[in-house]
């Protein structure tokens, strides 16, 4: 069983300065891992290089990707920028992918959506490159969406461990590849419709977990109990009255039962001990291990992050 470890993910700042202490922030509240997201539309930092200003920041937290747009990374350019990140920051970084959920970013970019099945067919294809890149290899692949000639990084650019591979999902396809090739799986418990424009928590129950992790656990095969499984947290709430809380949540999120807030590691509402005794249930049932906050929350959860670090 891993111990727990806890990250957060953080958008953007608006001076040098605010990024730098936002990660040291993160850093002495006990967290062990910094992460951006990867959106073109908000208040969004580009990424890589906030990884970097965020590690040089700061002395031992991880900085990661939660997580990249496939569709907008060449597979050689994106294992040229992890490589190099890793160096700067001396082997910290987790790279997180997914297939991408907003038309409306890609007409932004100029870039076609396709059905879910492409996008993660390709970003089976990336990973599969990407991976064998970052090994230090010289490769040539011929996929249905990519060609690449001859690659290879610079020897100077291999370290002598690849960066921990995080994968974000929620349907089959993309959970199964995740469980084929990742070595972190992150669930949300939700998905999108309509190119982004809807929102599906019929993920949102416990039976519902059970099936994605049971789909990453048979893609998995023996490697299973190397994976390091993490949830996406979307509410926080300390309170002595946890289903007073539950159903406030739930009048605002429709479709989604207070009874199955309270049992999900996607919403954490109860006191201190309460959570912390959630949280250990959740590992034993589900293997969740790993549990990223938002900005927001990530004061409020300290205490539990100084409770369960590495038990």
């Amino acid at each position: 069983m891993r111990p727990f470890r806890f990250g957060v993910s953080i958008w953007a700042a608006g001076s040098k300065a605010e990024w730098a202490e936002k990660a040291r922030k993160a850093e002495d509240l006990g967290y062990q891992a910094f992460t951006v997201p990867d959106h073109l539309s908000g208040p969004f930092f580009a990424p890589m290089p906030a990884l970097v200003g965020a590690a040089e920041a700061t002395r031992t937290l991880r900085v990661g990707t939660y997580v990249l747009n496939n569709d907008f990374w060449n597979p050689v350019l994106l294992a040229r920028e992890a490589a190099t990140i890793g160096l700067l920051t001396e082997g910290r970084l987790e790279l997180g992918l997914g297939a991408g959920h907003k038309a409306t970013e890609y007409d932004q970019a100029g870039l076609r959506f396709d059905a879910g099945r492409a996008r993660v067919e390709r970003l089976a294809e990336s990973v599969a490159i990407v991976k064998r890149l970052l090994d230090g290899e010289q490769m040539s692949f011929a996929g249905e969406h990519f060609t690449v000639r001859e690659a290879k990084l610079h020897e100077r650019l291999v370290l002598k461990q690849r960066p921990p591979l995080l994968i974000a999902g929620h349907g089959k396809r993309l959970l199964t590849l995740a469980g084929r090739e990742a070595d972190i799986v992150a669930f949300a418990g939700f998905t999108h419709r309509r190119g982004g424009a809807e929102v599906d928590r019929t993920g949102f129950r416990a039976e519902a977990l059970d099936t994605r992790v049971g789909w990453v656990r048979a893609a998995a095969g023996e490697r299973f109990a190397t994976l390091e499984l993490n949830a996406l947290v979307q509410h926080l709430s300390i309170t002595d009255q946890p289903r007073a809380a539950a159903d406030q949540v739930a009048a605002q999120w429709p479709g989604v039962d207070p009874t199955e807030i309270l049992s999900l590691p996607f919403m954490l509402i109860g006191s201190v001990d309460g959570i912390v005794e959630a949280l250990l249930r959740h590992r034993q049932r589900w293997g969740i291990s790993y549990y990223t906050m938002s900005e927001s929350t990530m004061e409020t959860f300290a205490p539990i992050v100084a409770r369960l670090t590495d038990r």
